[in-house]
């Protein structure tokens, strides 16, 4: 790997930035996709790009056939994190089943009966305000954020921090009527359609789900698709 090349991945690592590298089997001839941003002496094409979306979207390497030869695809992701805010009995299932997907989760409640570690064995605990929370853990293009309290207090100021984030899911617990009042209220805070589109509201997949654990399945598939197929498949 070329100096630059390492250099450049290490300061997208540090921004949260995903990355892509692919080097020509042939020569060595080497492209880094930083976001928008390409560089190396590797033409990058249609190929390439798909390519490199893939890899991004699956967490694999690959090797992409090019009319220059087979050019082997790198994703390097920022790692995957969720930020639940409510420390409720659906987080009880919902963190250790994203713990186990190769989420690191931090729960954020200001309540510490609620987030103790004892209801959260192995979880990192935020009693701050979620929008202090979500102020200090800064989510990016591979963090989820979902809220489960039902307190317009504690979910609003976390989804407010989350819109303004490039969290690549946002969803938020609650019916119909309850979503359609949050977004009201959200537009208020000077969020426009498009940005209000980005919430998941209904939390999670339309499984039935009716338990808690149930619900937090819901919401970690409906995670997983976010995070897994093409945004025009979805």
């Amino acid at each position: 790997m070329k100096s630059e090349t390492l250099a450049a991945l290490r300061e997208a690592r540090a921004s949260g930035t995903p990355a892509v590298r692919c080097v020509r089997l042939g020569d060595g001839a080497e492209a880094l996709l930083v976001g928008e941003i390409v560089s190396g002496d590797l033409a990058v094409d249609a190929v390439l790009l798909a390519a490199a979306a893939s890899a991004l979207r699956s967490d694999r390497g690959s090797l992409a056939e090019t009319a220059a030869g087979p050019v082997f695809v790198e994703p390097f992701n920022p790692p995957l994190r969720l930020i639940i805010v409510g420390a409720v009995h659906i987080t009880q299932g919902l963190a250790p089943m994203a713990q186990m997907a190769g989420y690191q989760v931090t729960v954020v409640d200001p309540r510490h009966a609620f987030a103790s570690a004892e209801r959260f064995p192995g979880v990192a605990l935020s009693n701050d305000w979620p929008d202090e929370a979500l102020d200090a853990l800064k989510p990016d293009a591979r963090t989820a954020v979902v809220t489960l309290t039902h307190d317009p207090k504690l979910d609003d100021p976390a989804l407010d921090r989350a819109l303004r984030s490039p969290a690549f899911y946002i969803a938020a617990l609650g019916s119909r009527k309850t979503h359609a009042a949050r977004l009201q209220r959200l537009a208020a805070l000077g969020h426009d359609a498009a940005a209000l589109a980005r919430i998941h509201g209904p939390a999670g997949l339309p499984l039935g789900a009716a338990t808690p654990a149930e619900i937090a399945v819901s919401v970690l598939a409906e995670m997983t698709q976010a995070l897994r197929r093409p945004k025009d498949a979805q």
